[in-house]
């Protein structure tokens, strides 16, 4: 790292960092923005009890407002990749998936609303989320397992992407939405939403659109590394690609509607949803995806029915999923997900001193692949669950615990290519105990141990082709087991004062982890090896994961307070970083992909409707790497950030505009599969503006 960049970095480090400390500014014109609220105490909806942060047990971040607005990128995993502990699955601007703690793909639940999102993004990373971040509410974070609520598969974490499709609340004579729209320059992108609800007599309705598309990005130099122009040169005569990623442009848009009626006594509500993308691989330049998915929610409670059950709440999601894969124009691969995802729970008041919720989660998954890059045959999964979380509290002191069990049945079909149909059956337990320990009104101090069993997913199962996206040929074990971990999570937090924030670490070991490992190449049937197809297995090892979590905010002009107040300027600095090592343990070698040291800061201006951010971005080089895989080089970001609040009765209008990768870096992202031959954009405008009324 060049020595500037190092004293700027320093100048900056003094703060905290992007997300959950971040403060959301709100407007007294609007009944949900009346107060500045302190971060700590904002409520993490996907925990088990919708406890503060302040008071839950596992690490969680929360992302929403005006901090959302400003950090939303073309996918979640980009997102929300400044989240202490996450980072980016980056497969271009199309499809990417959050990273927690070096763990992706099936290890991290992503839900809309508490629901499976019910895709195919965990099968591969080139597949996109099936939805779009620009009209979320709030995203929440919880690092770490949380295999109590969302499945033992959620071994890595969860995020849980909020939208308010389903009307949960009285409307009454209200009207209420929002419009928006952004352009940016280094890919000649938009993007425009729009959302309206409003109610009579509990009768509440939500409709909301989206539309987005941007061209092939700019990137401050060639497309590959050094390193790979060495190891795979181009034919003679061929310059190397730079400036431009080839393929990498997108178009996608989306509208959902939304019906509920609200009484005193509860609320029961549903939502349809299409949503649409086509975009190019930029691993591949003649290979784009056209993806499809039809959605249908339904969601409601029931407040207090019985004497000590405050309350019974119940959803079901169904989805229609397909996406095409196109290469030099032809209908290559298809890939569809018929599915559905339905869960109840039942929150009690204090019995024996315990507060709690019990529950019953079921789901099925019937995933179908078809063509040239079938690599898994088509398989059915049903998992039944029932789980339970209790809460004790006596003065300073909550004791948390909880369990879950799992019953799942994965079978394949008959399949030509595939061979006869094969099923495994499994049953997992999960557990975990947590204290919340309340020094005082400023300090809290958790800490959890969880043990945590994972089925193998069907593509760890069956997997036995070859996979283009990634490159590699992927071989399956069918006689894989559970996979079990053991966790124990330490967070110190701070809530108010001049310096408010969390640190903590963590450390988890894995038996039978299971991973893709390579084995070398595939031969032909001479026996001759083919160099450009590398063979990968799936196998379970032993697995080490230690870590740890920064986040801290310091309030240059005003402390942060119990009874939250509007000061006329506020400067913050803030700071986070995190860093994570992971690896065999049995042999001590590195396991793929994990994700860096990061470092980043910001001075946060507030001065009545005018706000400005100045950050950096730091990540070290990656040189703890696995067999056959590549180091990446250490990069420094500097963003800048300009907004104005225009507040003219019940509307605001919020103005933006963002400066992004100014110095123009070379950044690229170890945990991206992509990463010797697809840097991030280089420098950038963003321009936008969000109409609230």
């Amino acid at each position: 790292m060049k020595t500037s960049h190092f004293l700027f970095l320093l100048v900056l480090a003094a703060g905290s960092t992007l997300n959950s400390l971040a403060q959301q500014r709100h407007d007294p014109a609007h009944a949900h923005d009346d107060a500045e609220l302190i971060p700590l105490d904002e409520i993490v909806i996907s925990a088990p009890l919708d406890r503060p942060l302040y008071q839950q047990a596992q690490a969680a971040s929360i992302l929403g407002g005006q901090n959302l607005n400003l950090a939303i990128e073309p996918t979640l995993g980009q997102t929300l990749a400044r989240m202490p502990g996450v980072s980016s699955s980056y497969f271009g601007p199309a499809a990417s998936r959050p990273i927690i703690r070096g763990l992706d793909g099936d290890r991290v639940r992503i839900l809309q609303n508490g629901m499976n999102t019910m895709d195919a993004s965990a099968t591969s990373p080139d597949h996109a989320l099936s939805f779009e971040p620009s009209n979320l509410k709030s995203v929440e974070v919880v690092r770490g397992p949380a295999t109590l609520l969302y499945g033992s598969n959620a071994i890595g974490g969860v995020v849980n992407a909020i939208d308010g499709r389903i009307v949960d609340e009285k409307l009454d004579g209200t009207l209420r939405g929002s419009m928006g729209g952004r352009f940016s320059s280094v890919d000649q992108g938009y993007q425009s939403n729009f959302m309206l609800e409003g109610g009579w007599k509990g009768l509440a309705f939500h409709i909301e659109a989206f539309t987005r598309a941007a061209e092939d990005f700019r990137v401050p130099g060639n497309l590959r590394t050094v390193g790979e122009q060495e190891r795979n040169p181009l034919p003679a005569g061929t310059p190397e690609p730079n400036k431009i990623a080839t393929n990498s442009n997108l178009r996608a848009e989306g509208i959902s509607g939304g019906l509920s009626y609200v009484w005193d006594a509860g609320f029961i509500g549903f939502s349809w949803t299409e949503f649409h993308t086509n975009y190019g691989s930029p691993a591949e330049p003649s290979v784009f995806i056209d993806m499809n998915q039809t959605r249908l929610d339904v969601r409601g409670a029931f407040y207090k029915p019985l004497p000590k059950i405050k309350e019974i709440s119940y959803r079901f999601a169904w989805s229609d999923y397909e996406h095409v894969e196109f290469e030099d124009g032809m209908d290559n691969t298809v890939f569809k997900n018929d599915a559905y995802d339905f869960r109840v729970e039942l929150k009690h008041e204090k019995i024996a001193g315990m507060e709690g919720v019990i529950g019953f989660q079921s789901e099925r998954s019937d995933f179908f692949v078809a063509g040239a890059e079938a690599f898994i045959p088509p398989t059915v999964t049903e998992s039944n669950s029932l789980f339970f979380f209790e809460d004790i509290t006596r003065g300073p002191l909550s004791f948390q615990f909880g369990g879950r069990y799992d019953h799942i049945e994965t079978e394949s079909r008959n399949n030509d290519v595939f061979g006869p149909a094969r099923g495994r059956q499994f049953d997992n337990l999960s557990g975990s105990v947590g204290f919340v320990y309340t020094l005082n009104e400023e300090y809290s101090a958790a800490f959890t141990i969880t043990y945590a069993e994972r089925a193998p997913t069907y593509q760890e199962l069956f997997a036995n082709g070859n996979h283009v996206a990634t490159n590699t040929f992927e071989v399956g074990d069918f006689g894989l087991g559970v996979e079990n971990s053991v966790s124990f999570d330490l967070n110190l937090r701070k809530r108010t004062g001049w310096v408010t924030g969390s640190v903590g670490g963590y450390y988890s070991r894995y038996s039978g982890f299971i991973g893709l490992f390579p084995a070398g190449f595939m031969v032909d049937t001479d026996g001759d090896l083919i160099p450009d197809t590398p063979q990968f297995n799936y196998r379970a090892v032993d697995a080490e994961f230690l870590g740890a979590e920064l986040e801290t905010t310091f309030h240059l002009l005003h402390p942060v307070t119990e009874e939250p107040k509007q000061a006329d300027t506020n400067l913050h600095l803030e700071f986070k970083a995190d860093a994570v090592r992971a690896r065999d343990g049995s042999t001590g070698a590195s396991l793929p992909r994990i994700p860096p040291f990061h470092l980043s800061s910001a001075l946060i201006l507030e001065r009545g409707p005018f706000g400005a951010r100045l950050e950096g971005i730091y990540a070290a080089p990656q040189d703890r790497v696995a067999a056959n895989e590549f180091g990446t080089d250490s990069y420094f970001l500097v963003n800048l950030a300009l907004s104005y609040r225009l507040v003219q009765g019940p509307t605001t209008v919020d103005f933006y505009v963002k400066g992004m990768n100014l110095t123009n870096e070379d950044a690229r992202e170890h945990t991206s599969i992509l990463k010797e031959r697809l840097p991030l954009p280089g420098r950038g405008i963003v321009a936008g503006v969000k109409v609230t009324f």
